[in-house]
């Protein structure tokens, strides 16, 4: 027997043998507290988590994951759904629920004449550059390799080929969806228009996604990339002439500055290593010779500690952070969008830079527009359209004592930047407790996902996530 909770506040008792009969139902499987799939199932990327669902289900197909559905909804508990299990909210997993698991559906199909591939939600960005740039194709998706193309796509998506080829759903051409009723839809521009429109940049609020369709682009297999790396004293120059250089690149150049404690990188002179640096991060998504143009102005700034910049494998450099981002770390992000990097939020970083309250901690600024910045703002769910700079306070640390420190450091630096933000916010980088800030999440395009939410899920089935509330 087990009580879980319902989606009407109660508690719901589940007894054995409707486990059994949904087990023996599924390609995939049932699992409990003790075997380990549980384990795995609930063990997610953000140790700040340790939370303990009532049972797995793990789905190794559509049809297990439209029985999945349809077990919960009848028996009206609360479900959460794990993909890559990536999220910094947290929400793959939830005590006392079900939790639906799709981290086995991991296939990557690609097709070389039409040049797409087809995608399983539990497939990592990792799986999806390998098999594409097996044929020298790439769709713009994230800048850690062990993040979940699932929850990337479904909150809108961008990396270091975004400026040149438009966001991770800018390049989605459909997607199988399972919805609250248990329907199997396909949702394209033509079929589901509504629900495809949400899908992209509405995060999980309107069904369980079991296959993306991409658009590929050609690159590689080699690009031009690397970091710079300056000693932190001289950033206020420098943040001021990259914002400048990022406002004027062409499309195929995307830069990113990073704030924090120098790594042990084998580049870096010992004497460095511990010591607070700027570092600006660069990819070139064309020739190495129009690339080594394109870089000339940044790299040219000041009088770098070491410049790395050269051609890499394209593959590599989407796996050159995963050192820093490694899974069972505690994490707590928070985020603004900037339109400009103004003196007074230049100085207000650099403060906050000084009191890093973990080694492992940074603050990105990462610059978006080009390609995704041509794209209408209402054309999805995701509103941003604007070429911009997007802020990751990336806070990172392993000792739970910690947990105060390094939260109340996140907030405070979020609230000192809020003067000069304007006000949106990328989904994905928002922790589960910013729920008051959809509204800036979503802008103008807020009342429209609220009517496709009730219209796909009236009953607020899926509601483990950044939650929409149906109207």
């Amino acid at each position: 027997m087990f009580d879980l909770k319902s989606l009407d506040g109660s508690t719901t008792i589940v007894n054995q043998d409707a486990l059994d009969a949904l087990g023996a139902s599924l390609r995939g499987g049932v699992y409990q507290k003790g075997t380990s799939e549980y384990e795995d199932a609930r063990t997610t990327w953000n140790s700040m988590f340790e939370r303990y669902p009532g049972f797995v289900i793990r789905a190794l197909g559509a049809s297990d994951v439209q029985r999945a559905v349809n077990f919960v909804r009848d028996t009206g508990l609360v479900m959460s759904v794990r993909s890559g299990g990536h999220q910094i909210a947290g929400h793959a997993v939830a005590d006392e629920t079900v939790m639906l698991d799709l981290s086995q559906m991991r296939s990557v199909h690609v097709d070389t004449v039409s040049k797409t591939a087809r995608v399983e939600p539990g497939a990592l960005l990792g799986d999806v550059d390998r098999e594409t740039q097996a044929h020298g194709l790439t769709v713009p998706v994230g800048i850690n390799s062990t993040t979940g193309i699932a929850g990337l796509t479904l909150g809108g998506g961008f990396g270091w080929t975004t400026r040149k080829f438009g966001m991770t759903i800018d390049n989605l051409l459909s997607a199988e969806v399972v919805t609250a009723d248990g329907a199997i839809v396909t949702a394209s521009p033509t079929n589901h228009p509504e629900l495809f429109w949400a899908i992209r940049g509405g995060g999980g609020n309107f069904g369980v996604v079991t296959s993306f369709e991409f658009q590929l682009h050609e690159l590689g297999p080699d690009v031009l990339s690397g970091l710079i790396v300056h000693p932190i004293e001289n950033a206020p120059e420098l943040l001021a002439e990259f914002a400048t250089i990022a406002d004027n690149s062409p499309d195929e150049l995307t830069v990113w500055s990073v704030m924090r404690k120098a790594p042990p990188l084998p580049f870096l002179p010992v004497e460095w290593h511990g010591r607070e640096v700027l570092i600006f991060a660069a990819c070139y998504s064309g020739s190495m010779e129009e690339g080594e143009k394109a870089m000339a102005a940044l790299r040219a700034l000041g009088e770098p500690i070491a410049d790395v910049i050269s051609p890499h494998k394209f593959v590599d450099w989407q796996a050159a952070f995963d050192p820093l981002l490694t899974p069972g770390a505690r994490n707590y992000w928070k985020s603004h969008d900037f339109d400009a990097l103004s003196s007074d939020a230049i100085s207000g970083l650099l403060e906050a830079i000084s009191s890093l309250p973990d080694p492992a901690c940074e603050v990105f600024i990462a610059h978006v527009g080009g390609a995704m910045a041509r794209v209408e703002a209402g054309s999805t769910a995701y509103p941003q359209r604007s070429a911009h700079f997007i802020m990751n306070v990336h806070t990172r640390w392993e000792d739970s004592s910690k947990d105060a420190e390094c939260i109340a450091w996140a907030r405070d630096l979020y609230d000192q930047m809020r003067p000069h933000a304007t006000g949106s916010a990328y989904v994905n980088f928002m922790p589960e407790d910013e729920a008051d800030h959809m509204a800036g999440a979503y802008g103008d395009n807020g009342e429209k996902l609220s009517k496709i939410k009730g219209t796909y899920d009236p009953t607020n089935l899926f509601r483990v996530n950044h939650n929409i509330l149906p109207a």
